[in-house]
């Protein structure tokens, strides 16, 4: 209920790319948010996506986040694991256009889960380096395999609790970081503020399911507020940060 309702505010508030008066924003949407091209690789994405909801093989799940709100039992099906955790085709498409568009080099994922959005983000750009981490051993065995079967080799996968391996990953500079692993208020503003160092002025974050409650809700509003943060893109189901010194602040809330 309360993302129903979160969401119909959030059709009152929004826009499209006719009320952005932003150059940078402005080209964001309509060049990358709005892109029709019909990309080659379209086709690669969603059939890795079809393919694993179709896979009966069962693992036992380790969740350290706020889990499934569909999925309970520790024992679970790969099919089940990609219908309900798994990022939808649009929004790996979406994820796709993004690190085109930005041509991001270094990019960090937190939160594998089955590999949709990481296997849009190798396809983006295969010259790039990927580290995401998982924190379910089982699923991050399955993902290098899989990974390693389809030739993304620029996929760098790590397992782990985020809250322990993130110190290791905070030494240098990323061009996009996928915040996917734990929708919780608190480890989400730890994780952004540990991460806060890797970003240069061209980085761009992205939160997932910023409406997933009333504490990632209250997450993002604090991080809107951050004095780093020039510009934020709110699309309901993400939410885009920047870092850009030369851009005024501004916050936008757009419909993708």
């Amino acid at each position: 209920m309360y993302q129903i309702i979160q969401y119909v505010k959030f059709l009152f508030k929004s826009t499209n790319q006719h009320g952005v008066h932003s150059p940078f924003v402005y080209n964001l949407v309509t060049k990358c948010f709005y892109d029709k091209t019909k990309y080659t690789e379209y086709h690669k994405i969603k059939d890795f996506i079809t393919r694993l909801k179709r896979v009966d093989h069962k693992i036992n799940v380790t969740d350290f986040g706020a889990g499934s709100k569909q999925l309970n039992a520790k024992q679970r099906k790969i099919s089940a694991i990609a219908k309900i955790s798994g990022t939808t085709l649009k929004r790996a498409k979406l994820l796709f256009r993004v690190v085109k568009y930005f041509k991001s080099q270094n990019i960090l994922e937190l939160g594998t889960s089955i590999g949709f959005a990481t296997q849009a983000m190798s396809r983006a750009n295969p010259n790039s380096e990927i580290n995401t981490i998982e924190g379910c051993p089982q699923i991050s065995e399955y993902n290098k395999k899989h990974f390693h079967a389809l030739l993304l080799d620029n996929i760098n996968q790590i397992t782990g609790n985020i809250n322990d391996v993130i110190k290791d990953l905070n030494s240098r500079n990323y061009d996009l970081v996928f915040f996917d692993g734990n929708h919780q208020k608190e480890p989400t503003l730890n994780y952004f503020e540990t991460l806060l160092p890797t970003a240069h002025n061209n980085t761009v974050y992205i939160f997932d399911d910023i409406y997933w409650s009333k504490g990632m809700t209250e997450a993002w509003k604090i991080i809107k507020q951050h004095p780093k943060v020039t510009v934020t893109v709110d699309t309901f189901h993400w939410g885009f940060v920047f870092f850009r010194k030369e851009q005024v602040r501004e916050h936008f809330i757009i419909r993708v």
